[in-house]
């Protein structure tokens, strides 16, 4: 997704000579939407506005303690060294039970990387297999990175939108329309971001009975919202669902969001061997390994006590519904119910056309969400940067008291529109 434009002589060879060329992979590229909102809300943050920032997908939770303390370990035994490239035996030990554990997924050592977050196993994984042309089918509303690191990686994201009548998720006919000869993979977010929308076993079985017709395409299924997941719905991954597949399934997942250890930076996977062999080769010219440090504390909140990642799904819960139900009661607003991760997906179509107080007609969901930073101090995400309009998303990864001040705002801002 295009978040910033380049100087037009920067992207069709008319530079004067000396003068800054950007690759032509990343010519069309910005830096993440998300980031930039986030950064300009913060900015503003500093200069004294009360703004309520609710664009950033990183929980308020503090690290638990256990897994600080496994940190302090470590640096105690100094352990400050290089690890294996992909992640040291502990740390894929640790991983490997965890998707048996949790998932029913049998993994050797070698069918198992640790990269430094999720987004770089996610990266490694298309710069491993994606030549020119080749095409990634992408479920909108989808995570902003995705399309850009298929772009950088030199392939084509193939968008294909999901409705909210289907709940935001991908149904077999949209599927089985975007294959082509040049499909490569699928991505499946499941919770997702940004709408929280969950596939159950029932729900993603169709369409892995459409992957195995088709069996030149691969399946990257991101679970890294895997614990949160709410009203004790049960938790579904294609490669135990579907051991067929499971040759051409990569599994991603991480700390971040279940543990709160998104500063620490781990993410994981496991995969055919050939492919994680693959993937290593581009770690290895780039981050070679993870932290050993993070590492250590990753161990210890993969193996460790569990009982507060339910803890902080009940929180998590609670703000969900709180937040829903706010929005609903915004004039113009409509919020369908997610089933997990820490975002709503709310539509701001009803109030397009209308103006603000200051006499500007909304236009756009980007015009709404400009609306309530400028004039409510409330900073969300426009559903365009995700691949589906007239939506903003809206992360409830905050305290209760701060999303309660800025549902009233959002509510008002709407009350204000003529």
């Amino acid at each position: 997704m295009t978040a910033t434009a380049l100087p037009t002589a920067l992207t069709n060879g008319a530079a004067p000579a000396g003068t800054f060329t950007p690759a032509r992979r990343i010519a069309a590229l910005g830096v993440s939407p998300i980031l930039r909102i986030t950064d300009h809300a913060n900015a503003l943050k500093r200069s004294g506005r009360p703004v309520i920032v609710l664009g950033a997908g990183e929980p308020d939770f503090d690290t638990p303690d256990h897994i600080l303390e496994a940190a302090r370990r470590a640096l105690a035994r100094g352990e400050t060294r290089y690890t294996v490239l992909d992640g040291s035996p502990a740390m894929k030990e640790a991983v490997r039970e965890k998707f048996r554990r949790d998932n029913g997924l049998d993994f050797a050592l070698d069918e198992i990387t640790v990269g430094t977050g999720a987004k770089q196993v996610l990266y490694n994984a298309f710069m491993a297999t994606l030549d020119p042309g080749d095409e990634v089918i992408l479920p909108a509303p989808y995570w902003s990175s995705y399309a850009d690191v298929v772009t950088i990686a030199g392939g084509v994201p193939v968008t294909v939108p999901c409705t909210e009548a289907d709940g935001f998720r991908l149904t077999p006919a949209a599927l089985e329309a975007a294959i082509t000869p040049r499909t490569r993979w699928l991505l499946l977010n499941s919770p997702s971001n940004p709408t929280g929308a969950a596939y159950s076993a029932a729900q993603l079985r169709p369409l892995l009975d459409v992957l195995l017709r088709h069996p030149q395409v691969w399946l990257l299924s991101d679970d890294i919202y895997e614990h949160i997941l709410y009203d004790g719905a049960a938790f579904a991954t294609p490669a135990a669902l579907e051991p067929r597949l499971k040759n051409r399934c990569l599994t991603v997942n991480g700390v971040s969001k279940a543990y709160a250890m998104t500063g620490w930076r781990i993410g994981f996977a496991g995969g055919p061997r050939e492919l994680i062999a693959a993937m290593a080769v581009v770690q290895s010219q780039c981050t070679s390994c993870p932290s050993s440090i993070s590492q250590a504390a990753a161990i210890e909140a993969l193996t460790g006590p569990q009982a507060i990642v339910a803890e902080r799904c009940a929180d998590f819960q609670a703000r969900r519904d709180f937040v829903v139900q706010a929005l609903n009661q915004a004039p113009g607003l409509r919020c369908r119910t997610p089933e997990g991760a820490f975002y709503t997906y709310a539509s701001c179509a009803g109030t397009l056309g209308r103006t603000t107080p200051g006499g500007a007609l909304l236009k756009t969901d980007v015009d709404f969400c400009q609306y309530l930073l400028a004039e409510y101090e409330v900073a969300v995400v426009p559903g365009t940067y995700f691949g589906l309009a007239p939506y903003f998303r809206i992360s409830y990864a905050t305290s209760m008291a701060q999303l309660q001040t800025a549902c009233q705002r959002i509510q008002d801002a709407c009350a204000a529109l003529r």
